[in-house]
């Protein structure tokens, strides 16, 4: 019997530190935008309203929005549509987001799913099946509302 209370201690004891360790690691990290400044990316790179989201050890970044949006970006005398899906994601490194999934660019008459986004000094580059734009870093400096 005294084996099972010892097993059933360290149990729980393996538990709780599992959950603490994970709260731990929550806490260190903050808010999606906060990932994206530590990686040396603009916070505008995710519309306002991020409900959650999940980082694993390996970079998979996955974003949950409270819905599918639009939102206007404006350099210049251009404006483009960016697209979220109610979630977004990718591998994210210092200065890069790669397998990027659930954002779409509006392109003429079309949109394409962006696939990369990569920042060199002042500019971010945005790479899509048949499409790659650079744009100033500062044309994402604060999330937008979504629309």
């Amino acid at each position: 019997m005294a084996k099972h209370h010892i097993l059933l201690l360290a149990t729980v004891a393996c538990i709780h530190h599992i959950a603490y360790a994970a709260s731990l690691k929550a806490a260190a990290t903050g808010t999606a935008y906060d990932i994206l400044d530590k990686n040396n990316l603009p916070r505008g790179l995710l519309p306002q309203g991020v409900r959650s989201y999940v980082l694993n050890p390996d970079g998979k970044l996955e974003v949950t929005l409270a819905r599918q949006c639009e939102i206007p970006v404006t350099f210049g005398s251009q404006q483009l549509k960016f697209r979220f899906s109610s979630t977004v994601g990718g591998v994210i490194k210092p200065g890069s987001i790669q397998e990027v999934y659930g954002v779409d660019v509006q392109i003429k008459f079309g949109w394409l799913g962006i696939r990369q986004v990569d920042r060199a000094g002042d500019q971010l580059t945005f790479q899509a099946k048949q499409f790659t734009q650079s744009f100033p870093v500062s044309a994402f400096a604060v999330s937008q509302s979504c629309s």
